[in-house]
């Protein structure tokens, strides 16, 4: 027979009002400890294999790390009491093992920038505090926010501005706008921003709040087609604005990975808005419509298809299967357990710190190590998840989902453009990649799912008692009061 499931702590409190519910805070603090752990660790193996000894930098960073998560702990405590225990480590964890990732990087081509007499510009440092200036915005957005339902106010700007950042980028000249043949960058003296990374956030934003508002219009069936009810005409409004959003994008930005997440997260928020599978089927039509126009029309996704179907066909050609090739013989050497930490070649790989920083894991920690890194992306989705439906508002379900849904999305499309499972794109591992704009907004993003695993897991606040109402003076009893004798001041007799 199978054990009953223990009770979670909203049960307990149901059926227990007056027992305190457990915030889990000494929970999320063993586990930080843990990935604190393994993170120094991963240092440690790095250093002893590239450098045969240990330095001072180890401690640096090591502290750094220690320091960072700590104010984030506490940050929690204070602002989200009752959130996940979970989130935190498991973004502290692979935010950790990505800067541990970089810095074995550094060391490559440190070492070989030496032997060819150049200079090389160490990207840990920059990644620590890229790491600190996304903490500054996950507290200012603990701060701020409240209480994530007051986010429904500002939908209709927070979709303005979020399509006119996504869309600046492509009105700009190339040389404000440009990199590696991407128009996704505002370039700014001595920084670049990537607007869609704070885009998509807004959009959700936009997004959940519209889906509240309008659910009723999409739930409505229009008319039947071999036995299948469509939607109507007039309610595929966001659907179409949200593919014609991802072809502009595809077309002046040339962007396949932004266009493919941000078409994905819609179509989920819509799906699980109305629970109809039809926008499902009527949306991947849509997409696959709009990838063989594409694919006819702009050279560059051709060419990505063509490094997707054979990397070793066009493994000379200028933008060609190179960076795909080197990357998949990576993943073999590394083959099921790796080479170690500090002892593969991940640095061969062209933007081995970046795009394709889960390749140079995958070598150095195998299969069973990516396995692992791709188990805590899963988690962290999953709990976010978990919260999101439960949840007391349609809001905060809707939102809470596709932000979840957005670190599955987008893991799967930059691993699986690695691994040659579809056609590579040009977007980040969350939390891993070296990179300023996807940290702050991927911080900015677990900063609202905490708030809404807050609202998920807080008690319910006790009702008030009401006070007895008075009964109207018209109806009022009237009671015959006696008036007592009054005892005269000085002689003591009666008045």
């Amino acid at each position: 027979m199978s054990q009953p499931s223990p009770p979670d702590a909203a049960s307990i409190y149901q059926t227990n009002p007056q027992r305190e519910l457990p915030t889990r805070r000494g929970t999320e603090l063993a586990m930080l400890g843990f990935a604190a752990f393994i993170v120094t660790c991963a240092f440690v193996l790095v250093q002893a294999n590239q450098e045969q000894e240990l330095s001072f930098s180890v401690i640096w960073y090591g502290l750094a790390y220690l320091g960072l998560f700590a104010v984030a702990h506490f940050a929690v405590r204070r602002w989200a009491p009752y959130a996940d225990p979970l989130i935190l480590p498991s973004v502290a964890l692979l935010n950790g093992l990505g800067l541990v990732m970089i810095y074995r990087i550094d060391l490559a081509l440190a070492e070989r920038a030496t032997q060819s007499g150049d200079t090389y510009s160490s990207a840990a440092p920059k990644q620590v505090l890229f790491t600190a200036l996304a903490l500054a915005l996950f507290l200012a957005v603990l701060i701020v926010v409240k209480d994530h339902r007051t986010l429904t106010r500002y939908g209709y700007i927070a979709g303005m501005v979020g399509l006119f950042a996504l869309i600046l980028p492509a009105i700009l000249p190339s040389s404000l706008s440009e990199v590696n043949g991407a128009k996704v960058w505002i370039k700014l003296p001595g920084v670049s921003i990537q607007p869609g990374e704070f885009a998509k956030i807004l959009l959700m934003v936009f997004f959940a709040s519209f889906l509240v508002a309008k659910r009723d219009l999409f739930m409505v069936a229009g008319r039947k087609l071999l036995g299948v009810e469509l939607p109507r005409a007039r309610d595929l409004g966001p659907m179409l604005i949200a593919v014609l959003a991802a072809v502009c994008i595809l077309m002046f930005e040339k962007d396949l990975g932004q266009s493919l997440l941000l078409f994905g997260i819609v179509l989920v928020m819509i799906y699980v808005a109305t629970e109809r599978g039809i926008w499902v089927i009527v949306g991947l039509g849509f997409f696959v419509v709009g990838c063989v126009i594409a694919y006819n029309m702009f050279t560059h996704v051709e060419q990505r298809v063509a490094n997707w179907i054979d990397p070793l066909a066009t493994y000379y050609d200028a933008g060609g299967g190179y960076q795909m090739a080197q990357a998949l013989f990576g993943l073999g050497t590394g083959g099921v357990g790796g080479t170690g930490l500090g002892a593969g070649r991940p640095d061969i790989v062209p933007e081995a710190n970046s795009d394709f920083i889960t390749a140079g894991l995958g070598e150095e920690l195998g299969f069973i190590g990516l396995a692992a890194i791709l188990m805590m992306y899963l988690i962290l989705a999953t709990r976010g998840m978990r919260s999101a439906l439960a949840v007391r508002d349609t809001f905060g379900k809707l939102l809470g989902c596709g932000l979840s849904f957005a670190i599955v999305m987008q893991v799967f499309v930059i691993v699986g453009g690695v691994t040659k499972l579809i056609p590579m794109t040009g977007i980040t591992t969350p939390f891993l990649s070296y990179g300023g704009s996807s940290l702050l907004a991927n911080y900015i993003l677990v900063a609202l799912l905490l708030r809404i695993s807050d609202a998920a897991r807080r008690p319910a606040q006790k009702p008030r008692p009401r006070p007895q109402q008075q009964a109207p003076l018209a109806e009022a009893h009237t009671v015959l009061v006696q008036r007592p004798p009054v005892t005269g001041p000085e002689t003591g007799t009666q008045a």
